[in-house]
């Protein structure tokens, strides 16, 4: 999938994949309730998280004739909705600890 958001284009297919969502695996993609949540970052380094799901997921969207489908969609991140998006969901949170570093971030310690 391929979204323009705030004159920035941000396309899943050419992205680095950061990490899944620890629980989007627990359906089958052919149940309405599936879904699946992925972080990536672009080549210029800005984040967004690319997402599907069924009609009975936050993904469902009118499909016509009082029904619903399941559809896909981007949301973009700042870096800190990133790391904490990664706290929250991601199956290795510390993924994005090692990208963050290699771009020279440091992370303040706790």
């Amino acid at each position: 999938m391929k979204k323009i958001i705030d004159g920035l284009v941000y396309d899943h297919y050419k992205a680095k994949h950061i990490a899944l969502n620890k629980l989007s695996e627990d359906s089958n993609p052919s149940s309405f309730r599936y879904w699946s949540e992925s972080l990536y970052m672009t080549k210029k380094g800005n984040f967004f998280v690319y997402g599907e799901g069924g009609a009975l997921t936050s993904y469902s969207q009118s499909c016509g004739d009082n029904s619903s489908c399941g559809s896909e969609d981007i949301t973009a991140l700042s870096q800190e909705e990133a790391i904490k998006w990664c706290e929250d969901n991601a199956d290795d949170p510390t993924e994005i600890l090692k990208i963050l570093k290699k771009r020279g971030v440091k992370l303040e310690e706790a």
